[in-house]
């Protein structure tokens, strides 16, 4: 059986916002612990030219979102990005995730050979379904979901790799 585009892409999209949601509990514990407002953990980031936390963790959701809305060949929702607190932001995860299991996987199977037109800043971008997953999706994903737990860890949480990771299908042998 062929590796489908569903594959390639909701299983990853899950796993990582799940595992960007468990750093969120150990960011908000450390803020908690330090009794930091969690005004400052939103909007932490690591060069001033970079977007702050809370956006990173919004556009990771976006790409997932409307990534694979996309590649089923639907309007992908609109959320509000009006995230404030940790908690805020693990509830925009899991509207995340929530959105994602509803989408029809073989709608989503059947895009990698079709046309892909969405938004590229102030113009349009089009791209084959495949490409599109993996040349424009997938990185913009691992890359603001990287930048934000380097903005995590850059605060001083106690995260590592195996954070990041999340729980990958892994078998022990």
């Amino acid at each position: 059986m062929p590796f489908s585009v569903s594959q390639a892409s909701l299983p990853v999209f899950e796993i990582g916002l799940n595992a960007l949601s468990a750093v969120l509990d150990k960011a908000a514990a450390h803020v908690a612990a330090k009794k930091i407002d969690q005004s400052v953990l939103v909007g932490w980031r690591l060069a001033p030219d970079m977007f702050a936390f809370g956006r990173q963790v919004q556009v990771a959701c976006d790409q997932a979102k409307n990534g694979t809305a996309r590649l089923a060949g639907v309007e992908p929702p609109k959320f509000e990005d009006t995230e404030a607190t940790a908690d805020q932001l693990k509830q925009r995860i899991a509207k995340t995730i929530a959105y994602l299991k509803t989408l029809d996987t073989k709608a989503i199977d059947a895009s990698s050979e079709r046309e892909i037109t969405f938004p590229l800043g102030s113009s349009k971008g089009q791209m084959k379904g495949a490409d599109y997953l993996n040349h424009f999706v997938l990185p913009n994903f691992y890359f603001h979901l990287t930048t934000a737990y380097a903005v995590v860890r850059n605060f001083g949480v106690d995260i590592g790799k195996r954070d990041f990771l999340g729980a990958i299908p892994l078998k022990r042998i």
